[in-house]
C-alpha cells in the first residue's frame, strides 16, 4: 500500500471541506437557488418577479439607509447573505489553500515531537506496555536470551509489559522505523546502528538523547531507584560509548560489538605452498588467491580437486571500501557529512579488485553467495565476514548450511582482515546499538529506559556475547569470572565453546585500540551503501566482458552519485546535531507562493477592519 503523503492529505482536505461549504451554501438559499428572499417585504419571490421588484426593493433600501436602516434586500447586489457568502468564499479558499500549502511541505520537511524531560519520579502504579524490535541472526539462542531477558525485567516491574518484535535483517528494521515515524508507531527501543539513528532524526525529537538518562541519580546508570544491578557511567567501554555520540548528544547505548574477522582454510593455504604471516595483507591475500586458480587438464582446481574454486570471498562490501580507504589514509566523508568518497584512490582499488575478479579469483556475497557456504566445502580459502558470524565458519561449525556430505576436513585460522600496511592495522567496528524512540507519555519514555539499561546487565550480555563472536559492551561484563571463564575454555566442545567462535572474539578484545568508526550523518547510511556497490557493480561488470578503463570508472561514478543521491546529501551532516536536515534556502517559486499568500490574509484582513470602520460610522 502506498504510504499517503501529508500533501495528498492536505488536498483532500481542500476538496472535502470546500465541496462541504459548497453544499451548504446552496442549501442555505443563496445565489443560485430557485427563489430568493425579498428582505424588505418578508416575501419569497421566482425568478420571473425579480426585474419587477429589483427598481422597488433599491428604493426601498435607499429610505432604509436614510433611517439607519441596514438590513438590505436580498435581491439587490448588497444583500447579507450575499455578501456574507463572498467574504465567506474568500476567507475559506484562502484559508484552506493556506493549511493545503504548509500541508505540502510535509514531503519536505520533517515531523517533530515535543522534547522529552525525565520525570521526578517513575510511576510504578500505572501499567506500561512498550515494544522491542530486535535482530537476531537466526539464531534461536539469541531469541530464547531476548525472551528471558523480557521475562526477567518483567518480574522486576511488574506494570512495563514488552512486546517483542523479531527482525533478520538491519535494513528491515531501519524500513519499517522510517514508515512507521510518519504515523507516529514507532517502536519504543529498538535494535538499530548509528548510521540509521542519523536519519531517523530528520524528524525532531524522535530519538531520545540519553545523556540526561544517563547522568540521572534515580534512573541513570547506577541509579539509587533502578532494580537491578545495572552497569555505572563508567563501566560501558568508552570507544564503543562514543560511537553512540554524534551531533552533541548520545543517542544510543551499544548493545554488543564484533568487527570483520578473516576465515583462511590454512589446510589449502599450506597446500599451495604458503605460510601464513603474523599479520595478514592484501598483496598476500591476492598472491594466494591466484595461486589457487591453477586447473588440471580435467578443468579441476587443483588445490581442492573439484570443479568450483572462489578463493576471496567478501561478505561486506560496504566495509571492504571503507577499510581500505582508511589503511591508505584515503577520504571518505567528512563528520559534517561532506563526500569525500569519489576520488583516485577509490578507482585504483576498484581497478584492483577488477583485475582478481577477472581471473576468478574474487568474488562477493551478493554475487556468488554466503562466503561460508564455500569455505566449508572446500571452495574457499579467505572468506570474510563479521565476528557475530564465527559459529558458521569450519568444518566443525555448530550452524552448517551446507549438506554434511558437501564438508571438507580442514584447519580454520582466524585472523584479522587483510592490511596494506601491517605495523599500521585498521578495521571497523560494528554491531547492533540500542536507541529510544520519544513518546507523548514521559514515563512511558523512562519504562523504555530502564528496559534498554536492563540489557546492559551481565546476565544478558555474557549470554548474547556467547552466541557468536561478539564481544560485551561494559567492562562490567568483561572483567567477570564468568566471562573470563568462558574464553578460557576455547574448543572445549563445539557448540557453547567453538575454538573459531572463541578466537573471532578474543580478535576483538585485542584489537580494540585498532578499531574505527565512520562520521555518522544524514544521509551516512546512503553514502555506505555507495561504497559497497562501487565494488558489486564493477565485479558484475567484469563478468560481463566490460572494459574497466577511465571512462567506465567515471560513467560508474556519475551513476552511483546519481543512485545513492549523493549530490543531495553534501553539507547535511549538521541535521544530526539539529534533528532536522538542513534543506537549504526554499526554492523561489516556493518563496514567491508563500508571500502571495501572506499578503492575501493581509488585504482580507485589512479589508475586514475597513469593513467594520465603515460601519460604525454609518
Amino acid at each position: 500500500m502506498r504510504k499517503r503523503c501529508t500533501a495528498d492529505m492536505g488536498w483532500n482536505v481542500f476538496v472535502y471541506v470546500k465541496g462541504f461549504f459548497g453544499r451548504a451554501k446552496r442549501k442555505s438559499g443563496g445565489t443560485g437557488t430557485v427563489a430568493d428572499e425579498c428582505f424588505c417585504r418578508g416575501e419569497r419571490i421566482g425568478k420571473e418577479d425579480r426585474a419587477v421588484r429589483q427598481a422597488g426593493c433599491r428604493e426601498e433600501n435607499a429610505l432604509r439607509n436614510k433611517h439607519g436602516m441596514h438590513k438590505k434586500c436580498g435581491l439587490c447586489m448588497n444583500s447579507p447573505k450575499k455578501r456574507d457568502w463572498k467574504m465567506r468564499n474568500v476567507f475559506l479558499n484562502t484559508g484552506i489553500l493556506t493549511c493545503a500549502v504548509f500541508a505540502l511541505t510535509g514531503c519536505h520537511g520533517s515531523r517533530g515531537s515535543i522534547a522529552f524531560e525525565i520525570p521526578a519520579e517513575f510511576d510504578a502504579e500505572k501499567q506500561y506496555e512498550i515494544t522491542f524490535w530486535a535482530k537476531n541472526d537466526t539464531n534461536k539462542t539469541q531469541t530464547d536470551i531476548y525472551e528471558k531477558a523480557i521475562r526477567d525485567f518483567e518480574e522486576l516491574y511488574p506494570n512495563i509489559t514488552v512486546n517483542l518484535r523479531l527482525y533478520t535483517d538491519y535494513g528491515k528494521i531501519y524500513n519499517d522505523v522510517i514508515t512507521n515515524i510518519a504515523t507516529d508507531t514507532t517502536p519504543n527501543v529498538c535494535i538499530t546502528y548509528p548510521d540509521h539513528i542519523a536519519t531517523y532524526l530528520t524528524g525532531t525529537n524522535q530519538v531520545v538523547p540519553l545523556e540526561g538518562l544517563f547522568a540521572d541519580e534515580k534512573y541513570g546508570l547506577g541509579g539509587s531507584e533502578v532494580r537491578f544491578d545495572t552497569p555505572g557511567a563508567g563501566e560501558i567501554i568508552p570507544r564503543f560509548l562514543e560511537e553512540c555520540s554524534f551531533g552533541g548528544h548520545y543517542y544510543a547505548i551499544p548493545y554488543m560489538r564484533s568487527t570483520e574477522a578473516c576465515y583462511i582454510n590454512k589446510t589449502y593455504v599450506e597446500a599451495l605452498g604458503y605460510t601464513l604471516p603474523e599479520v595478514l595483507t592484501w598483496d598476500f591475500v591476492w598472491e594466494v588467491s591466484e595461486a589457487a586458480m591453477a586447473r588440471d587438464e580435467e578443468e579441476n582446481y587443483l588445490v581442492n580437486g573439484q570443479k568450483v574454486m572462489i578463493p576471496f570471498i567478501y561478505k561486506s562490501t560496504d566495509n571492504m571500501m571503507i577499510q581500505m580507504l582508511r589503511q591508505k589514509g584515503a577520504d571518505y566523508s567528512t563528520d559534517a557529512g561532506e563526500i569525500l568518497l569519489f576520488h583516485d584512490t577509490t578507482k585504483d582499488l576498484l581497478m584492483t579488485i577488477a583485475e582478481h575478479a577477472g581471473t576468478g579469483a574474487f568474488s562477493t556475497f551478493k554475487i556468488s553467495s554466503y562466503p561460508a557456504n564455500f569455505l566449508n566445502a572446500g571452495q574457499c580459502i579467505f572468506a570474510v565476514d563479521s565476528t557475530a558470524g564465527a559459529t558458521w565458519m569450519g568444518t566443525d561449525a555448530p550452524l552448517i548450511d551446507i549438506s554434511e556430505d558437501k564438508l571438507v576436513e580442514f584447519e580454520t585460522a582466524v585472523m584479522t582482515i587483510p592490511q596494506f600496511d601491517a605495523s599500521n592495522p585498521a578495521m571497523i567496528s560494528q554491531g547492533p546499538s540500542v536507541c529510544i524512540f520519544n513518546k507523548k507519555d514521559t514515563q512511558e519514555v523512562l519504562a523504555s529506559w530502564l528496559f534498554a539499561q536492563y540489557l546492559l546487565t551481565n546476565d544478558v550480555q555474557i549470554a548474547y556475547s556467547e552466541t557468536e563472536g561478539y564481544v560485551p559492551v561494559t567492562s562490567k561484563a568483561q572483567d567477570s569470572a564468568e566471562y573470563q571463564d568462558y574464553l578460557s575454555r576455547g574448543g572445549e566442545d563445539n557448540e557453547l565453546h567453538y575454538d573459531v567462535k572463541i578466537q573471532a572474539a578474543r580478535l576483538l578484545l585485542d584489537n580494540v585500540d585498532d578499531t574505527f568508526v565512520t562520521p555518522v550523518f544524514n544521509g551516512s547510511a546512503s553514502l555506505r551503501d555507495a561504497a559497497g556497490q562501487l565494488i558489486e557493480t564493477t565485479v558484475k561488470s567484469v563478468r560481463r566482458k566490460q572494459t574497466i578503463d577511465e571512462a567506465y570508472m567515471d560513467n560508474l561514478y556519475k551513476d552511483t552519485i546519481s543512485l545513492y543521491r549523493l549530490d543531495q546529501l553534501g553539507g547535511q551532516g549538521a541535521s544530526a546535531a539539529g534533528g532536522k536536515a538542513d534543506l537549504g534556502e526554499l526554492p523561489r517559486t516556493s518563496v514567491i507562493l508563500l508571500s502571495s499568500l501572506a499578503g492575501a490574509w493581509i488585504i482580507i484582513l485589512l479589508y475586514v477592519v475597513w469593513q467594520r470602520v465603515k460601519r460604525s460610522r454609518a
